[in-house]
This record gives structure tokens, sequence and C-alpha cells, in this order.
């Protein structure tokens, strides 16, 4: 059976994606990170993407972002690595939320 792989995108891409209806955005750095500053979607911290795998089941794409672009990554390996997942399209924000244009 083939293995997911995700797709790098930009920050830009990602607010143009995250409106489509079947999308998820998935900020994975800290509740406090989260509530300082965020570009939307849902808050799971790193630590809990496996536990709380469940809030991004419903979604056919899921993207994954954090500050500079290293959780997040990590994130998207883990999500590509869910054999039910294999037809959802994983998307990582790559140089995070501080990425320049």
């Amino acid at each position: 059976m083939p293995k997911n792989t995700y797709s790098d995108i930009s920050l830009s891409e990602m607010k143009e994606i995250q409106k489509r209806e079947d999308t998820v955005v998935i900020d994975v750095r800290e509740g406090w990170e989260f509530e300082e500053f965020n570009e939307g979607g849902i808050n799971i911290p790193l630590a809990e993407i496996r536990e709380k795998r469940s809030l991004a089941t419903d979604f056919d794409t899921i993207i994954v972002i954090c500050t500079n672009g290293v959780r997040s990554k990590v994130a998207a390996m883990d999500y590509c690595r869910i054999p039910e997942w294999n037809d959802k399209k994983i998307l990582h924000v790559k140089g995070g939320i501080i990425e320049s244009e």
C-alpha cells in the first residue's frame, strides 16, 4: 500500500485553501502561542496530535502550521503514517507563520 506524503505550501496559499469547506488548519503550537497570535483553525499542540487525531478525521484536506515550520513538519509526517488517511491531502506551511514572502 503506498504511503501518503505531504506537500509544502506557502502561508498565502494556505489562506486561500483554508476557505474550502473540506479543509481544516491545525496549529501545532502550544496553547499560549495560539492565543497570542494565530492564522485560524484549531489548536492541537504537537504533543497531543495523536490523541486528538479525531478532530481532523472528517476533513479531506489537512493543513498543519506552527511558528517556523519545524513542529508542523513533524505533525505532517505523523499524519502521513495513518493508513486510513492515505486519501487525505496533507499540507505543510513551509516557514510557518513567520514565513517571509
